[in-house]
């Protein structure tokens, strides 16, 4: 098997409700890199979206998903910010973020750059959507409208009625 692209790569959410599209984020993590670092919102910083699970329920979730299918090296981090450590630790090489949260991977480069670190590479990975169109989203799985695979729950009333 080839060598991986990047040493040490970054990756953080929420991930309340793991989903397909979380799913999709760190498989491509893992695909390129051969230390992960995931940064998992805490309750004070990513509890701010609502009915969401608690951080220490979303980290020990992803370590178990996590320690089944990957051999190589991670990290779970809690993330007080929107940065985390990838501000701090200058051996970070890549990020890999949503087409949603790719605004925040150019802000932390900026934030390096300035620091005298080298700017990651920003890995953008696809929108993962659901069966109706729509992004797969864990809002939308609490509402009910899909499953965490992005098939759809109940019927929304047609605005013809």
């Amino acid at each position: 098997m080839a060598s991986k692209k990047y040493k040490k790569v970054a990756v953080g959410g929420t991930f309340d409700k793991f989903h397909q599209g979380h799913r999709s984020l760190l498989e491509e993590a893992f695909r390129i890199g051969d230390e992960i670092i995931i940064g998992v919102t805490s309750d004070e910083f990513g509890g701010k979206k609502g009915d969401v699970e608690s951080c220490d329920t979303r980290m020990s979730n992803l370590n178990e998903f996590l320690s089944t299918i990957y051999p190589q090296k991670f990290h779970i981090k809690r993330l007080e910010d929107p940065f985390g450590t990838t501000i701090h630790e200058a051996d970070f090489e890549a990020i890999v973020v949503s087409q949603e949260t790719e605004p925040t991977a150019v802000k932390i480069n900026e934030i390096r750059t300035k620091k005298g670190m080298d700017p990651m590479d920003i890995v953008v990975i696809e929108t993962v959507f659901a069966e109706d169109g729509r992004p797969i989203s864990s809002t939308r799985i609490r509402k009910g409208e899909i499953d965490r695979k992005g098939h759809i729950l109940k019927k929304l009333r047609s605005v013809f009625k």
